[in-house]
């Protein structure tokens, strides 16, 4: 299996589809070519919270503003996974979870090496499309056969990781991860910050702090967890961005319990 993860929207991902099928048999899945575009810190939280539920497969992303400078491009092996991707810090909050979940995994960090490329501006079709075919056809465990990858320090890879909430008394501060397609706004807050709570304060509301949306009518505002344990503003069959005005990298600060903050 190749999963393939992109900003490229359509059609671009065909042509990536069209060079791996011509190099190697599997089954191709797509994860989204919808990724908020030419931003690799939330497309690295979306393959951070899709990659790990999938078998052992290798992993095509491609959010590359880079394209075409210097910047590398790499693969990053976790145990039977192996991920391509340019070296933006796409990869290391993936990495990190693979790690984590796996018992004792092998990790191992490669630059992708294609001498002139056939275009400087699609390097999902021709550097990276061709490197996950490869891999694919050699197995992950024969990575270092490869005459197209080198083997580099993987604490030499840019790094990516999400900022840690502060808590000052019943104050939160934190900040939005993500807007997914819903409109529900992402936070780094982790459900458990909140566990005892009722309701709490964001954007100047208080507003109920609820485990499904049919706690609230239709149109109301509400906190709760999602699936990735994050807390999350929304809105029950709305956008929570546009309620409470809130996008992604904007700071925000939840008060417990509906408690007035000082400004």
């Amino acid at each position: 299996m190749i999963t393939l993860a992109s900003d490229f929207g359509s059609p671009y991902p065909a042509a990536m589809k069209g060079v791996i099928l011509s190099r190697t048999e599997t089954e191709l899945v797509d994860i989204s070519h919808d990724l908020p575009r030419q931003d690799p810190r939330p497309a690295a939280f979306w393959l951070r919270e899709t990659v790990p539920y999938f078998p052992p497969a290798v992993h095509l992303a491609v959010v590359d503003p880079g394209v075409g400078t210097d910047r590398r491009a790499i693969v990053i092996r976790v145990g039977d996974h192996a991920l391509v991707a340019p070296d933006n810090g796409l990869l290391r909050p993936v990495v990190r979870r693979l790690a984590e979940e796996a018992d004792s995994p092998v990790i191992s960090a490669y630059e992708i090496t294609v001498d002139d490329p056939a275009s400087s501006t699609f390097h999902g079709r021709d550097v990276f499309a061709p490197a996950a075919a490869e891999i694919h056809e050699i197995g992950v465990d024969r990575l270092a056969d490869l005459d197209m990858l080198s083997p580099i320090d993987l604490t030499s890879c840019v790094d990516l990781s999400f900022p840690e909430p502060t808590i000052e008394g019943e104050i939160i501060h934190g900040e939005v991860l993500v807007v997914d397609d819903f409109g529900n706004v992402i936070t780094n807050v982790p459900g458990e910050l909140l566990a005892d709570a009722e309701q709490a304060t964001v954007a100047g509301v208080t507003v109920p702090y609820v485990d499904t949306f049919d706690r609230v009518d239709a149109g109301e505002k509400l906190l709760t967890v999602g699936s990735h344990g994050y807390v999350e503003c929304d809105v029950n069959q709305g956008r929570g961005d546009e309620a409470f005005g809130l996008a992604a990298g904007d700071a925000v600060r939840i008060v417990v319990d509906g408690t007035t903050a000082p400004e």
